[in-house]
């Protein structure tokens, strides 16, 4: 049972939200990207972690992917953790995932999720920035420098890479 005053003190913490994604890519290295509909831009596969039930963000990560584009991806390893802050919203820690590269016959099988998204493209990289903006676009760019060492993680502050 949890005492009054520890709920108290618990319910006084700051609150930071989680948003997880993968990095998707086709055989010649772009990234797919996908078309929201609810705000302008592009962005990845992926979105806010369900506090309720207590999701992962690897977890997270699955299921938006899933529910966004229809692939029953295996989430891979952590590439870029960012913590990123913004006028009017509390911060929020995104973590990307390897999500692996997509076969002719996954490209062939995705299927948006029509109340949240427009379109999907694959873009090579030196394409991304007019595609994705602000911390997304540092955070894909880490996370695909990562991919191409082999190794490692990324660990961003508002899309600037802080462990180099």
């Amino acid at each position: 049972m949890t005492s009054p005053d520890y709920a108290a003190y618990i319910a006084g913490l700051p609150r930071v939200l989680a948003g997880a994604a993968t990095v998707l890519r086709d055989g010649d290295g772009r990234v797919l990207l996908v078309e929201p509909n609810y705000r302008e831009g592009w962005t990845l596969p992926g979105g806010t972690v369900e506090s309720d039930g207590g999701e992962s963000p690897r977890r997270g990560a699955w299921r938006e992917t899933l529910e966004e584009v229809g692939l029953d991806v295996r989430v891979g390893r952590l590439l870029a953790v960012d913590w990123a802050t913004g006028p009017g919203r509390p911060p929020i820690v995104a973590y990307l995932y390897d999500g692996g590269v997509l076969s002719e016959d996954d490209l062939k099988a995705i299927r948006l999720q029509e109340e949240e998204l427009l379109s999907w493209r694959l873009v090579p990289r030196g394409e991304l920035g007019d595609h994705l903006h602000g911390a997304l676009h540092g955070r894909v760019l880490a996370a695909l420098d990562v991919l191409a060492a082999g190794s490692g993680t990324a660990e961003l502050e508002n899309g600037v890479r802080v462990d180099r």
